[in-house]
């Protein structure tokens, strides 16, 4: 099932997206379904408590920016200010002369989740999604800590959708797509931590809510982008997240965006 989260007739919820409609998956609204698309405001795919991300998550990417290779997960937590969905622009700010795009698989927490082992990680996830771990590489280096550098708006692209059939997260590849040109791939079975063993781990640490994303890693191949970029995140059996890249001055109000 592909999910979107929606605006119409002044409430927000979760819908099913099939063929040119939608189907509300809150039964409480009272919506009469199904519901054409062009009558609805497609909102970022998540708006979540937290936002937790694993960092170093591929040997080859620690090499890449030289960082040592963890021998447990790490993490850092992303503003959920960050977020915009696809077709939102992400925008350069000025303190930074180097962003960069990082292609990651996103997890989303489908219900409250504390002190999980691994064999009961897949109960407590409502889907996956494609997400942009964007990063002002230079401040990136110069910074001790991640919260300037990762925390930027418009530096967390999420979606198009969520994708609630995923069978093997372990078996997908990842790719990032700049200009119509492949500028970064890599399989999430080359992860040393997996897609469950990041969200128990990360489990026993925080509470997880409903809604809460968690991004996977990055693969080898971060690199710059410019304003007029256009730039796509592909996870395999996922649809694409597609984001221009503008100068922050070109800021734009809205926080929705059409389907892709």
């Amino acid at each position: 099932m592909r999910v979107l989260r929606v605006r119409y007739q002044h409430s927000s919820f979760y819908a099913a997206l099939k063929d040119n409609t939608v189907l509300c998956l809150n039964p409480q609204l009272g919506l009469v379904d199904p519901i054409p698309l062009e009558e609805i405001t497609v909102l970022p795919v998540v708006a979540p408590t937290k936002v937790v991300c694993a960092g170093l998550n591929y040997k080859a990417h620690a090499a890449e920016i030289g960082m040592p290779v963890p021998d447990e997960p790490v993490y850092f937590l992303k503003p959920p200010s960050a977020i915009i969905g696809s077709g939102q622009p992400i925008l350069l700010p000025e303190a930074s002369t180097q962003v960069d795009h990082e292609a990651e698989l996103a997890i989303v927490i489908g219900k409250e989740s504390r002190g999980l082992r691994v064999d009961q990680v897949a109960d407590s996830i409502f889907g996956f999604t494609c997400a942009n771990d964007v990063t002002a590489r230079d401040l990136q280096k110069k910074d001790s800590m991640f919260g300037r550098c990762k925390g930027f708006d418009t530096f967390l692209p999420v979606g198009p959708w969520i994708e609630t059939d995923v069978p093997d997260p372990d078996n997908l590849t990842i790719r990032c797509i700049k200009n119509g040109e492949v500028v970064q791939e890599g399989h999430t079975s080359d992860m040393l931590f997996s897609p469950y063993e990041l969200v128990a781990h990360i489990s026993h640490v925080m509470t997880l809510q409903p809604g809460d994303l968690i991004l996977t890693g990055t693969p080898p191949g971060v690199g710059p982008l410019h304003a007029g970029d256009e730039v796509r995140v592909e996870v395999e059996n996922m649809a694409l997240l597609i984001n221009p890249v503008r100068d922050c001055l070109e800021r734009s109000g809205g926080d929705a965006t059409p389907v892709q």
